[in-house]
């Protein structure tokens, strides 16, 4: 049967990567992303190439069904050059996981954004509504801005099968949060971008903008937008030591630019130490603690030092693979994963001395039954 397929990838432009997509009709299409083609598009179009060489190639990663539009799916792809080797642009590629051992829970905020007014849904015109207090997860028409696109987006999300697992209203008037979870580094990164894209197509129909800036209504008293990222590994998932978060949470510390300089474009705006936020240029981690750089959940301390740790400086319109890419890198420098390969090599080395204790049985029994025929045989 004729498919359309939305093929889905991000341009290079700077600081901040947009969302493209064109689509194609595939015959005979049978639903997988083994059968997705590779593509190619006008990167001189999209800050990707120059005019003189402008061929780019899209390669599938990801597939979903698509939820508004009959017989079509969603094509997450990366940028390849034309000679095959990875964009500058492309981040997923720099993600150092490919055993999916790393899982993360994007808690992705943003505002909507009347193309009319340019201002959130619940601004007046030439002003500003009453004070931050009452629109965090708020009900009813005074407080909650903007709830059927939301509400929209969620069903999409759920019914192209990308695991959303809950939406919120935010501090803000008309900022809202969706909250994407994913085992596997590329998947979460793969999963919020192709929710991103969702949104953006769920708000063309009601007249709103996404904006992603992290504080777009500038240095006033108006929360900013993040994009926290709770991350864990086997050894935290598995270590019951409160010495391997500590570990962690140290060598994070020690790499502050490799962190805010993937971690979004004018974030220097929303990390001032304010608002539920530790300054751009400091780094501090705590129990429970929303003002810190790094966040440990209760949920892992009373889980026995096993669970996630959230790094709370991500901006909203940051990129999860970049964010991952660079979470994943510091804490394998950290030594956090030695555990889990020292477990691993332990077990080996439990099957090898089981291995060799049963061979040794095997050639007693065989010693014996031998001494016991040349008994036989004297006789």
């Amino acid at each position: 049967m004729t498919k359309k397929l939305e093929y889905i990838w991000l341009d290079g432009y700077k600081p901040t990567q947009s969302l493209r997509s064109k689509t194609r009709v595939e015959k005979d299409f049978g639903g997988t992303l083994a059968e997705c083609p590779m593509w190619s598009f006008d990167g001189s179009s999209t800050e990707q190439a120059a005019g003189n060489d402008s061929d780019c190639l899209l390669k599938p990663v990801a597939i979903f069904p698509d939820p508004d539009r009959n017989d079509a799916y969603l094509v997450m792809t990366e940028v390849l050059n034309a000679d095959g080797t990875p964009h500058e642009s492309n981040g997923r590629a720099t993600i150092d996981d490919d055993d999916a051992d790393f899982w993360f829970g994007f808690e992705q905020e943003y505002f909507l954004w009347d193309v009319n007014t340019h201002l959130p849904p619940g601004f007046p015109e030439g002003g500003y509504p009453g004070p931050q207090g009452p629109y965090y997860c708020s009900v009813g028409a005074s407080n909650a801005h903007g709830r059927q696109c939301v509400d929209e987006h969620l069903d999409a999300c759920l019914a192209a099968g990308i695991n959303v697992e809950g939406i919120n209203a935010e501090v803000a008037s008309g900022q809202w949060e969706f909250q994407v979870f994913a085992k596997g580094a590329k998947r979460a990164g793969d999963e919020t971008w192709v929710a991103r894209y969702l949104l953006e197509r769920c708000g063309e129909k009601y007249g709103y903008a996404i904006e992603w800036h992290p504080k777009p209504l500038g240095a006033t008293d108006w929360n900013g937008s993040g994009m926290h990222a709770n991350f864990s590994n086997g050894a935290m998932r598995s270590s019951g030591n409160q010495e391997t978060f500590t570990q962690i949470c140290e060598a994070f510390g020690k790499n502050i630019k490799r962190h805010i300089d993937v971690y979004g474009a004018d974030n220097d705006q929303r990390l001032t130490g304010a608002h539920e936020t530790e300054a751009l240029d400091k780094f501090s981690y705590g129990i429970s603690d929303r003002g810190a750089s790094i966040r440990i959940p209760v949920g892992t301390i009373d889980a026995g030092w096993k669970g996630r740790l959230e790094d709370r400086r991500p901006a909203s319109n940051a990129d999860p693979y970049k964010v991952a890419s660079a979470i994943v890198t510091t804490t394998k420098e950290s030594g956090a994963t030695a555990k889990k390969k020292v477990a691993k090599k332990k077990v080996a080395k439990k099957k090898v001395a089981k291995k060799k204790a049963a061979k040794k049985k095997v050639a007693k029994k065989k010693a014996a039954k031998k001494k016991v025929a040349k008994k036989k045989s004297r006789r």
